[in-house]
Parts: structure tokens; C-alpha cells; sequence
């Protein structure tokens, strides 16, 4: 590159496909009610922190209790949200095992009467990622909505 902002230093390919997936699964799971295993793709002491609810949730356990309530809200309101990751930036973190990562996330309601779908939420998560012995890990995660 010739002048203005230097390249960031690359990620392994293996490490950005890892974290496509893990997002992959991620959304999967919250969108279909399987808490333990969105949860899961938090480390044990991993945070979500969203403005769009009162408090971070931290630790396994509140994890699990958010997206228990999460899904059961979506069962109440008769829609079916899905959460769509996209435009996917895998960084460097500050350690070796340790990955920054932002991407666009839309959640996107279909109603249950077939009218058309709506965009409830644009953000854009910021996740500190950490290898785990089972793979990458988001031990932070904050969601900053668009104004």
C-alpha cells in the first residue's frame, strides 16, 4: 500500500473461517431457542453488553437467561427473529490467542401472519475473542446500535 492507512497484520485464513462459523452458529442457536449453546459460544466469564436491555449479562449462567427470555419473547410476540452477521472484520488482539472482530448485525422479524418482514435492530457488535480449547470464544461482546 502507498500512503495513508497501513494494512492491519493479518489474521490466519483458518482463524477468520473459525470465527465465521462460530457467528454462524451463534445466530443459529439464539434464533431457534438453543440458550446453552449460544451461551456456549461465550467463554465461562464471557459478557454481552447491548443497550438495548438494562444490564451486561456475565458468566454462563446469565448468558443462558438471556437467550431463554430472548426466545421467549419472540414466541410471545408471534414473530421469528433472526439475526443476520455480515461484513465480518477479523483483527489481531492485544495477546496471541486473542482476536478483535466487529461486524454488522441486523435482526430481522417475520411475522406469523405472513405480512412482510421488518429490520428491528442494525448494530454493529464488537467482540473480544479468545482460543479456547474448544475453538474461538467471545469473552466480550458489545453491541452499539445505530442512532
Amino acid at each position: 500500500m502507498t500512503g495513508g492507512t497501513p494494512e492491519p497484520e493479518a489474521v490466519a485464513f483458518e482463524d477468520v473461517v473459525a470465527v465465521h462459523q462460530l457467528y454462524g452458529r451463534q445466530s443459529h442457536a439464539i434464533d431457534s431457542g438453543r440458550a446453552h449453546e449460544w451461551a456456549a459460544t461465550f467463554t465461562a466469564d464471557g459478557e454481552f453488553a447491548s443497550p438495548s436491555y438494562p444490564a451486561p449479562s456475565v458468566g454462563t449462567a446469565e448468558l443462558v437467561a438471556f437467550a431463554e427470555r430472548f426466545h421467549a419473547g419472540c414466541v410471545a410476540s408471534g414473530e421469528t427473529l433472526r439475526h443476520v452477521i455480515s461484513t465480518v472484520d477479523v483483527r489481531p488482539g492485544p495477546a496471541p490467542d486473542e482476536l478483535s472482530a466487529r461486524a454488522y448485525l441486523q435482526i430481522i422479524g417475520s411475522p406469523a401472519d405472513g405480512s412482510p418482514p421488518r429490520t428491528h435492530r442494525l448494530t454493529v457488535v464488537a467482540d473480544e475473542l479468545r482460543r479456547t480449547a474448544d475453538g474461538w470464544r467471545i469473552g466480550r461482546r458489545t453491541v452499539h446500535r445505530d442512532a
